[in-house]
């Protein structure tokens, strides 16, 4: 029998090993990919001495490089170096303080450009590396798990809330925001904003909100947004009402900004948002998707639930300041 239990163990030993060296495996592989296609910024401070340390992603093979919109502030451009040791100044081409967002466009050559991913597809528990120049040291690299997804934080340089962060405990650091949050297959997932506390860091998903802020960016360098007033968290349907529904979630009204399109349309904190423009509104980014420069001044029939009953207002968002 001690036998029989020391074999046990061994396995389980060379189980935890193989694990571990799989573990291994994936996070220098994703750094190895990522690691040259992150730049360290240096971005002069305006009406001041020094500068701003951060990072940014390659994402296309022409030089523009995606980082976030409090790194570069309102500086026109700056300095991006690269791992290989080269270093080339940016222009900044537009900059989106409302999704913390920013595009770059680099005057000489840039390395081979980052896959983005699809930070739809993330699962909290799933596997996260962090690639970036925190505190200006180039080529760093943190592994960790999405904690949380659909997290909200406020705009570092303009009113309102930046929706839909991803949450990870993988280590982010000042010079960290606007590196790559990768997955396993090295996809950027997210670019990293914000340390929100110990073993806490906070990123802007890659997805097709983001997508559609950035091609903006790229071709008009701002974007138009609508405001609508309000602040909303995913929350369960009523159980006597998913089926006739035939959904399970919507979004719960936390807070109604006074004056703002939903207060004036009669909004209440405790209603559950279902439907804006007809379509069903589950996650934060259901309703981001709808806040472009097209609602604008428009009618925005919504329905919500309250008080056990279906009701339906008419909004009509306003430019966002």
């Amino acid at each position: 029998m001690p036998s029989l239990l020391k074999a046990r163990n061994y396995v389980i030993i060379m189980d935890v090993r193989d694990l571990l060296d799989e573990y291994s495996r994936i996070v220098s592989g994703v750094a190895e990919q990522l690691t040259p296609k992150v730049a360290a910024l240096r971005v002069p401070r305006q009406a001041s001495r020094g500068e701003s340390l951060g990072s940014a992603v390659v994402f296309t093979g022409d030089g523009f490089l995606l980082t976030n919109a409090h790194v570069v502030g309102s500086a026109a451009g700056g300095t991006a170096a690269f791992a290989d040791g080269t270093s080339v100044p940016f222009r900044v081409i537009g900059t989106d303080p409302l999704s913390d967002l920013a595009v770059l466009r680099a005057t000489g050559e840039t390395p081979e450009p980052a896959e983005l991913g699809e930070a739809d597809d993330l699962v909290v528990g799933q596997l996260v590396v962090a690639v970036g120049n925190p505190l200006g040291l180039a080529g760093s690299v943190t592994a960790g798990v999405v904690s949380a997804l659909g997290r909200s934080m406020p705009a570092s340089h303009a009113a309102g809330l930046i929706e839909d962060v991803i949450q990870t405990d993988a280590a982010l650091n000042p010079g960290n925001s606007g590196g790559a949050l990768a997955d396993s297959r090295a996809r950027v997932i997210g670019i990293n904003t914000a340390v929100a506390g110990v073993g806490l860091g906070l990123a802007v998903p890659v997805n097709s909100t983001t997508r559609r802020i950035v091609s903006t960016l790229m071709r008009e360098g701002r974007v138009r947004r609508a405001y609508l007033g309000v602040v909303v968290a995913p929350a369960p349907v009523a159980a006597p009402w998913r089926e006739r529904l035939g959904r399970p979630t919507g979004l719960r009204i936390a807070e109604v900004v006074p004056g703002g399109p939903a207060d004036q349309a009669g909004l209440r904190p405790g209603d559950l948002l279902l439907t804006a423009g007809g379509k069903p509104v589950a996650t934060a980014q259901d309703l981001q998707r709808l806040m472009f420069a097209e609602s604008i001044g428009h009618q925005l029939p919504i329905t919500v639930m309250r008080n056990g009953a279906l009701v339906d207002v008419i909004t009509r968002p306003v430019a966002a300041s």
